[in-house]
């Protein structure tokens, strides 16, 4: 498989000194996850545990940890005498954490169309919109994208299960990069705003009919332009299997 090699974004160089008190493996995961997800460093992107190392100020052993674990994630990829790789996006991966996404936070509006949302829930929740709404007007791309997460996070806790929030943020990880793209179209973020007040509103009437369809449609639209991503950045997507 031919691969398009690419420096390590320079970008990405200007990172946080590590927190001696905090297992260094654990933090440099966790800095490059952050970083391919948001797409700081591309997919196809060439990376190595020297190069790693130099920006962390850090030794061989816990970038070794480091990159183990995203090799685990499925984030990156180690091929023998070629390197190791940041892993392109999957088409049929992407379909397969849509399809569970939507199962899981379907479940959630259900619920909590039926058992109502808790004061707190409810005033955090309105926090992130109008936060929301400040990094449409300032284009903030990143931080809606974050603050996106946190409105679906909120959702989830809300329900009073543990476990929830964790299961909807390991399945999204696989849409994250996708989400990246889409933000592209400065309109995107007016729209998913507008989506997620709707989603909002249908639950606090206990509408659980219109709860459920705002959310489907709100999770499939981006899969409706995937097939137009793909176009726009082949490079970044395996090659298609025939």
């Amino acid at each position: 498989m031919k691969q398009k090699l690419a420096l390590l974004d320079a970008s990405f160089r200007d990172v946080a000194p590590l927190n001696m008190a905090r297992p260094a493996a654990e933090q440099i995961c966790s800095a490059l996850r952050a970083a391919i997800l948001n797409m700081q460093i591309r997919p196809g992107a060439l990376i190595s545990e020297n190069e790693v190392g130099q920006v962390f100020g850090a030794s061989r052993t816990p970038v070794r940890e480091a990159f183990a674990q995203l090799r685990e994630d499925g984030l990156i990829m180690t091929w023998p005498s070629r390197g190791t790789y940041v892993s392109k996006l999957s088409e049929q991966q992407i379909i397969g954490a849509q399809f569970l996404r939507e199962a899981l936070e379907s479940a959630v509006v259900e619920r909590l169309c039926t058992q109502g949302l808790s004061q707190d829930s409810r005033e955090k929740i309105l926090a992130v919109l109008e936060s929301q709404r400040i990094a449409v007007a300032a284009g903030e791309k990143l931080e809606f994208q974050q603050l996106d997460d946190r409105f679906h996070l909120l959702l989830a806790e809300a329900t009073g299960f543990e476990r929830i929030g964790g299961l909807l943020l390991r399945e999204k990880s696989a849409l994250d990069r996708l989400r990246v793209l889409s933000l592209n179209d400065s309109d995107r973020m007016g729209e998913l705003l507008s989506e997620h007040e709707g989603i909002f509103n249908a639950i606090q009437k206990g509408d659980k009919d219109q709860a459920f369809e705002r959310m489907r449609q709100h999770l499939r639209r981006v899969l409706a332009t995937l097939s137009d991503l793909v176009a726009a950045n082949r490079d970044f997507f395996e090659e298609a299997e025939v």
